[in-house]
């Protein structure tokens, strides 16, 4: 059996991975806490008749509408440049946080390809500069490509990069074009999900800014989570074998499953 060195286990390498989960814990919950606020809710005072009769109809005929959300009170309401860039730098972290399995996992995918640093960042910054490109260019409106293509393209991405840690020990030659490639779809998914957003008038490259920054940091938190958490490991001999294949072979599961799913619900 391996013996692991107790350096492993200092407390500075323990409190990062405490700190950064902490991190995970927090902005997972602040997305949940997110849910409707309904603008006015039934008034007692109506029931009891000491409200003017038409002040009531008209409060009932609002409730009527339906909930007022928080992100359609934002949207209806004055930004400055700065507020609306961090309200779509949140938005964009949600999006990665807790939301964007398919991207986590496809990001988890490239982190398991390698234990060097280098090569994991030159994978990681070819990624982002595919889909920022895409992003930018799908959300412009100079590039359209239906969600039937794109969401079975990007789990089947999921799928190939996965498998592809499991028949080679180290990142192939071909492995950035290949992640250059597929990061252009996932591109066009976060566009799919940003020109959903309600947009305010005028705002529309801080809000672009905004997003691809918020998802960057979702995407650099699980990167920095999964090292914190495994590069302890990196130079045990049954890394590779307990931990990158079985976990590329979850993953590459998971990832044709949806592929296969995606095609057929359209």
């Amino acid at each position: 059996m391996t013996n692991i060195p107790m350096r492993l286990f200092s407390p500075s390498r323990v409190c990062l991975s405490f700190l950064t989960l902490l991190f995970l814990l927090l902005t997972a919950l602040s997305s949940v806490s997110g849910g409707p606020v309904f603008a006015h809710p039934e008034d007692e005072f109506c029931q009891g008749g000491s409200l003017d009769q038409e002040l009531c109809d008209a409060l009932m005929e609002l409730n009527a509408s339906g909930p007022v959300t928080t992100d359609k009170l934002l949207a209806q309401t004055d930004r400055t440049l700065l507020s609306n860039t961090g309200y779509f730098v949140v938005r964009g972290v949600d999006h990665i946080l807790p939301g964007g399995t398919d991207h986590i996992l496809f990001v988890l995918a490239l982190f398991f390809a390698v234990r060097r640093l280098k090569p994991l960042l030159l994978q990681i910054s070819l990624f982002t500069l595919a889909h920022s490109v895409t992003l930018g260019l799908a959300a412009a409106g100079f590039v359209y490509v239906p969600s039937g293509i794109v969401e079975p393209l990007i789990a089947l991405s999921i799928g190939l990069v996965a498998i592809e840690n499991i028949f080679f020990r180290k990142m192939t030659r071909w492995r950035p074009i290949i992640v250059f490639g597929f990061g252009l779809f996932h591109g066009l998914g976060f566009a799919g999900f940003f020109l959903e957003q309600d947009l305010p008038d005028g705002f529309f490259w801080s809000s672009l800014i905004g997003f691809n920054v918020g998802v960057e940091l979702g995407q650099l938190s699980v990167v920095l989570t999964a090292f914190l958490l495994l590069n302890w490991f990196f130079k045990c001999d049954w890394y590779t074998r307990w931990v990158v294949i079985p976990a590329s072979s979850v993953i590459a599961a998971i990832g044709f499953y949806w592929a296969v799913e995606r095609v057929l619900t359209g």
